[in-house]
């Protein structure tokens, strides 16, 4: 491929671009779910330890 050659690039049509923002909305949305709910799991987790170990 020389340099003098233009790559060739797609363009979304507006509804496509609307589909894939609302699509990555609902992968950001689900990924900070699993967050959240792994830090309280981790949370219980870490409480239940510290009571046995107090008690």
């Amino acid at each position: 491929m020389s340099m003098s050659e233009e790559l060739e690039t797609i363009t979304l049509t507006e509804e496509q671009a609307k589909s894939r923002r609302s699509r990555n909305i609902a992968i950001g949305l689900v990924c900070g779910g699993l967050v959240v709910l792994f830090y309280v799991m981790t949370w219980v987790k870490f409480g239940e330890a510290m009571l046995a170990k107090t008690g």
